[in-house]
C-alpha cells in the first residue's frame, strides 16, 4: 500500500504556492510594469522627472525624517518616564500612552483643521477677545501640519516596543548601576538607552512605514506624497504607466524601511538573549514634586493632543450639526459595509494565517518558509501600491481580451477589495498566530502523534484550544485595520459600496465636518477595542518562560 505523504506534500506544496502567487502578485506586477517599456513611457518618465517627481520624493523624505524624529522623542521619552519613575498617574497613563492607536490620523487631521484652521473656533475667538488681526499661526493643511498629525497618532509603535525593551531589560540593569554609584543621567545614557536603541530603530521603522502608506492625511492636507500621486496619476490622470512607476518608486523606499526594521528586529532579539534572566523586574525610581508633575506632563501631553482633544472636537462637531442633520439611515450603510468587509477578510486572513502557521510547523520546509516570509511582507506594502498592481493585469486581459469578465469580478464586486485586504492584513493575523505557536511546546506535538492523532485532529483539538486568545486577537486586529483602510477603498470599491472610512474622508473633504464627526467617531470607538486588549495583556504579560 502507497504511502499518502508523497501526495500530502505535492498537494500542501501547491496550495502554498497559490497563496504566495495571489499575495505576492500584486507587487510582481508593480515590478513588471517596467518591462512594458515603449517611447510614450519613456516621455512619461521624463516629463515626471521634470514635474511632480522630485516634488514627489522631496516632500517623502522631509515629511519621514520629520516624523521619524517626532516619534522617537514622543515614544522614547515617554516610554523612559513609565517604565523607570514612578509618579501620581503613571499606572494610568501606562494604558492611556496606547490611546492615539485608536485614532486613524486622518481623522486627527480633520479635527484639528477644523479647530486651528483661520475661520476656526480658536483663531476667531482669540481674535475677538484680544482684537489681534489676520492668522495667528502657519496654516494647518501643509507639511508640518501632516508630520505632526502623524507623530501624534504613530509614536506608540515606539512607546510600546522601548517600553517592553526598558521594562524587561533596562530596568534590573539600571537598579545594579544604582547600587554601584552611577548618577540618574548617565545610567540613563550609557545603559537604558543602549539596551533600547533597537526596540526604538524597529518602532521608528514601522511608524515610517505608515507615514509612507498614508493616503488620508497627504491628501487632505494637499501634500504632495508618493501615494497621494499614485492615486492622481491613476484615478484623476488616468495613466496606468505612471501610477505603476511611482508606486515602483515608493516600493523602493518601503523596502529601505523595511530593512531597517528586520535588522533593528534581530538585533533586539540579541539584546534580549545577552539579557538573559535578572529576576524580579526592579521598582522604578519615586519622583517627588516639581519632578513628577513634569514627567505627569509629559506623558499627559500626547495622550491629551493625540486622542483626547481630538475626540472633544469631534464630539462638538456633531452636536453642532445637530441629530436631524446627521445621515443616520446613510450611517448604517456604511457602518454594515465595512463591518462585512472586515468581517469577511478577518476570517479569510485568520485561516489562512492559520494555515500557513501550520505547515511552517508541522511540516518545515523552504516552501512554507517562503510562504510566511512573502505573506509578511504585505503589511509593509501601501495600499495604493496593492491596488495599482492588482489593476495592471486587468488593463491588459480587457485590452487583448475586451470580453473576458475578470475586471468585473474585480471591480464590481467586493472580491477585488477583499483580495487586496488580505494582501495588506495577512500578516497581522500571521504575527499574532506565530506568536501564540511560540509559546505551544514541540514535545506536545510528538506526543499527540505518538498517541496516533491525525494531522486535522491536532489542530482541531490540541492547537485551537490552546490558540484561542491569540486568533481572536488576529481576528479583532484584521477587523479594524480593514475598516480604517482608506486608499485601496477608494479606489476599488464597487458602486454603492461606502464605508465609514471613505465617507469620513468624502465629508471632510467637502467641509461637512458634523456629519463627517459620526462615521469618524464610530471607527475611534471600533479602534479602541485592540488598545484595550493590549494594555490588559501589557497588565497580563505571563512571567514564566
Amino acid at each position: 500500500m502507497r504511502s499518502p505523504l508523497p501526495s500530502l506534500l505535492t498537494s500542501t506544496s501547491a496550495g502554498l504556492a497559490v497563496v504566495m502567487a495571489l499575495l505576492f502578485m500584486p507587487v510582481l506586477m508593480v515590478l513588471a510594469s517596467w518591462l512594458q517599456w515603449s517611447g510614450e513611457s519613456a516621455v512619461i518618465l521624463r516629463e515626471m522627472a521634470q514635474s511632480v517627481l522630485p516634488d514627489y520624493a522631496w516632500t517623502s523624505v522631509v515629511l519621514c525624517l520629520w516624523v521619524g524624529a517626532g516619534v522617537v522623542v514622543l515614544g522614547t521619552g515617554t516610554a523612559l518616564a513609565v517604565s523607570l519613575f514612578d509618579f501620581p498617574g503613571r499606572k494610568t497613563l501606562e494604558w492611556a500612552l496606547l490611546l492615539p492607536l485608536a485614532m486613524p490620523a486622518y481623522v486627527v487631521a480633520y479635527a484639528y483643521t477644523d479647530f486651528l484652521q483661520f475661520s476656526g473656533p480658536l483663531q476667531m475667538g482669540l481674535r475677538q477677545t484680544f482684537g489681534w488681526q489676520g492668522a495667528l499661526w502657519p496654516d494647518i493643511r501643509s507639511l508640518w501640519g501632516a508630520a505632526t498629525v502623524l507623530s501624534l497618532c504613530l509614536y506608540p509603535y515606539v512607546y510600546l516596543l522601548a517600553r517592553t525593551a526598558l521594562t524587561e531589560r533596562a530596568s534590573p540593569l539600571m537598579e545594579a548601576a544604582r547600587l554601584l554609584g552611577a548618577p540618574l543621567w548617565r545610567r540613563i545614557w550609557r545603559l537604558a538607552l543602549p539596551l533600547a536603541r533597537p526596540a526604538i530603530a524597529a518602532g521608528t521603522a514601522l511608524a515610517l512605514m505608515e507615514t509612507l502608506a498614508d493616503f488620508g492625511v497627504a491628501s487632505y492636507f494637499g501634500v504632495q506624497t508618493f501615494t497621494a500621486g499614485i492615486y492622481k496619476a491613476w484615478l484623476v490622470m488616468d495613466n496606468r504607466v505612471a501610477a505603476a512607476q511611482l508606486a515602483t518608486l515608493l516600493l523602493l523606499l518601503v523596502a529601505l524601511m523595511l530593512h531597517l526594521e528586520q535588522s533593528a528586529q534581530a538585533r533586539l532579539r540579541f539584546a534580549s538573549l545577552a539579557a538573559g534572566n535578572t529576576g524580579q523586574e526592579a521598582k522604578p525610581l519615586r519622583l517627588r514634586g516639581a519632578k513628577a508633575v513634569m514627567a505627569w506632563g509629559l506623558c499627559s501631553l500626547p495622550v491629551w493632543l493625540g486622542f483626547g482633544l481630538p475626540v472633544l472636537i469631534l464630539l462638538n462637531a456633531l452636536a453642532q450639526a445637530g441629530e436631524t442633520n446627521l445621515p443616520w439611515m446613510r450611517f448604517a450603510h456604511w457602518t454594515w459595509h465595512s463591518l462585512r468587509l472586515g468581517g469577511m477578510t478577518a476570517v479569510l486572513a485568520v485561516g489562512l494565517a492559520l494555515a500557513l502557521a501550520y505547515q511552517a510547523r508541522t511540516r518545515p520546509h523552504r516552501l512554507g518558509r517562503w510562504a510566511v516570509q512573502w505573506a509578511g511582507l504585505g503589511y509593509a506594502v501601501p495600499g495604493a501600491v496593492i491596488v495599482v498592481g492588482m489593476l495592471l493585469p486587468l488593463g491588459w486581459l480587457q485590452q487583448h481580451w475586451p470580453d473576458s469578465q475578470a475586471g468585473t469580478w474585480i471591480t464590481a464586486t467586493v472580491m477585488g477589495l477583499v483580495w487586496a485586504y488580505l494582501v495588506r492584513f495577512v500578516a497581522v493575523a500571521l504575527q499574532s498566530v506565530q506568536s501564540g505557536y511560540a509559546r505551544i511546546p514541540l514535545s506536545l506535538d510528538e506526543s499527540s502523534r505518538m498517541l496516533g492523532t491525525s494531522a486535522s485532529t491536532l489542530l482541531r483539538r490540541v492547537h485551537a484550544p490552546l490558540l484561542e486568545r491569540s486568533l481572536l486577537a488576529a481576528l479583532l486586529l484584521v477587523l479594524v485595520d480593514v475598516m480604517k483602510e482608506l486608499p485601496a477603498t477608494l479606489m476599488l470599491r464597487p458602486f454603492n459600496t461606502d464605508t465609514l472610512a471613505v465617507m469620513a474622508y468624502q465629508l471632510a473633504r467637502d467641509e461637512r465636518l458634523g456629519e463627517a464627526a459620526l462615521p469618524s467617531l464610530t471607527l475611534v470607538l471600533v479602534g479602541l477595542l485592540p488598545v484595550a486588549w493590549l494594555s490588559h495583556s501589557l497588565r497580563h504579560r505571563p512571567t514564566g518562560p
